[in-house]
């Protein structure tokens, strides 16, 4: 191609506060975007107007206004491509932005080794912290060509279609286009069809998208919009349909997507089941019917805690009386309440759903999902490990100290070991230092002002050289807030608190600063709360 370029089609609608900054960084990609194509998809707000103006001030802006509201995302996707000109296309969504120098990588990779498809690096960033957690980290190897998706069917846990830059020639040979109307969850089988269609990929390391997600905003993204079942049965629906295109294209891909349902999306759905009754027995039900028809080849490959919650939906009709606690194994990383229970020798969920943990005795010691509590006793934390069917026990836990990881990224703070002791059949326990004077210096030197955040972790070493790692359940007065005296910092704010997930967490306000940015958050999250109700 002669001075190849890219078409960025940026999607829109009811979004006028925020189209502007999205169609903003498009333009600022430079001469490697030849053209914004920004769909309203008839918003009922100003998004219209706001960008009839950008485009009166922008020759490379077009706007196409849609008559009538699709419903979804992927028609005014369709119509973007329809309108574009340029030989890639890419894809933006209206409350998101692209990161300067985008996509002249995106284009430098794939006219070099001439790639259907570039895929780059992307981030969501909770806002407003700022804190950015990279999408799939690991899944790609920068550098990398891939010759057949097929070769590479881990390739189907990257469902989204924004972080990629397409060969336009490519989509309309294949006829590849996003699902029409109100089809949720459309990037699940728009990237079935295009890996399906066994393009040549090339992997770039670079930033290429800035996915925000805003959890306190009055509309909810699609994927945060979990307020009653139908938005799981959306999902199902989406993974059922990338499924099957996947699978007729290749086995290996459609049984890398089961499995990948299995580990992700089954888990996270899981996890914030809720206590509404009404809610764990549709979700119970839709999940059961759907899970039925897997192909046990992909049961077996899910990791342990993906597959044994499966054999707790097949063996009950209904969701167990412990339901909660099989929220709390979705967690990340997973934990095995007690109690335990057996059925001829074997592992199993409980007495009253006596599906066999298959494959416990082969797991390696830092995936045991042992549960370990932890209580405040005077200035330290007091530790219950609890053993996990003897496997615990075998490898012969001998220390514990605690591991604090900073919620907004970098690098963890790891206490004092201590030794555990035994405290009755299949536990151990130990005090370990619980130092928030030094946490807090730690995390000023990590350049972190104002208020922190942190994920407390426990790590358990044992006799045969094996450790694990894992969170820890607040039990006792341990959430209680207290404001400790500080000769650094006149006075420290301590607020231990339960992450969704059940595990604990904790804020730290060190000074005058800290504790006015404490104040605010818990503010701010109380009107978020009004809010919500």
């Amino acid at each position: 191609m002669s001075n190849p370029s890219v078409s960025v089609v940026v999607i829109a609608y009811n979004d006028a506060g925020l189209v502007g900054e999205a169609v903003a960084s498009a333009l600022a990609q430079g001469p490697a975007v030849s053209e914004v194509i920004a769909v309203d998809d008839k918003s009922a707000d100003g998004t219209a107007a706001v960008l009839d103006e950008l485009a009166a001030a922008h020759p490379r802006l077009k706007v196409v206004h849609r008559t009538e509201n699709s419903g979804g995302c992927g028609t005014p996707r369709n119509d973007g491509i329809a309108a574009a000109t340029a030989p890639y296309v890419m894809f933006l969504d209206s409350d998101d932005v692209l990161p300067p120098g985008a996509a002249e990588a995106l284009l430098r990779a794939a006219t070099t080794h001439e790639a259907q498809v570039t895929v780059g690096a992307c981030v969501r960033r909770e806002l407003p912290e700022g804190h950015d957690v990279p999408w799939v980290p690991g899944l790609y190897t920068p550098g990398d060509v891939v010759e057949r998706p097929a070769d590479r069917p881990e390739l189907v846990r990257d469902t989204l279609c924004v972080n990629k830059l397409y060969e336009r020639s490519f989509l309309d040979k294949h006829a590849i286009r996003f699902p029409d109307g109100r089809f949720v969850y459309e990037d699940f089988l728009f990237t079935a069809r295009v890996l399906a269609a066994a393009p040549r990929m090339a992997v770039i390391d670079d930033l290429v998208y800035v996915w925000h997600v805003r959890r306190s905003a009055a509309r909810k993204s699609i994927s945060l919009d979990r307020k009653d079942v139908g938005n799981w049965r959306a999902r199902i629906a989406a993974h059922r349909a990338a499924a099957e295109t996947l699978a007729a294209a290749s086995p290996q891909l459609g049984h890398a997507c089961q499995v990948k349902f299995l580990e992700y999306d089954l888990r996270m759905y899981l996890r914030e089941l809720g206590q509404d009754p009404d809610y764990q027995a549709a979700w119970w039900t839709l999940t059961r019917d759907y899970v039925a028809g897997f192909a046990e080849s992909a049961v077996e490959a899910a990791a342990a805690p993906a597959r044994w919650t499966v054999r707790v939906l097949r063996a009950t009709a209904t969701p167990p009386p412990d339901v909660q606690r099989l929220t709390r194994f979705a967690a990340e990383p997973p934990r095995l309440l007690p109690p335990y229970a057996t059925v001829d020798g074997e592992p199993v969920w409980s007495q009253d759903v006596p599906a066999v943990l298959d494959g416990l005795a082969d797991l390696p010691v830092a995936e045991l999902p042992v549960t370990v509590d932890a209580e405040p006793a005077g200035a330290q934390l007091r530790v219950r490990v609890h053993d996990l069917y003897g496997r615990l026990a075998e490898a012969g836990p001998r220390t514990a100290s605690l591991r604090f990881l900073p919620r907004t990224g970098g690098e963890p703070y790891a206490g004092e070991p201590a030794e555990l002791r035994p405290a009755g059949e299949g536990v151990w326990t130990a005090e370990l230092p619980f130092r928030l004077g030094v946490l807090a210096a730690e995390g000023r030197r990590a350049g972190r002002r104002g208020m922190q955040a942190w994920d407390v972790r426990v790590g358990v070493e044992c006799a045969d050289g094996s450790s694990l790692l894992t969170s820890l359940r607040p039990q006792g007065s341990l959430l209680r807030r207290r404001a400790l005296p500080s000769s650094r910092y006149g006075v420290l704010l301590a607020q231990p608190y339960r992450t969704a997930a059940g595990s604990l967490a904790l804020r730290l306000a060190p000074g005058a600063e800290g504790a006015l940015n404490l104040v605010r958050n818990r503010l701010g999250r109380a009107r978020m709360g009004r809010r919500s109700r």
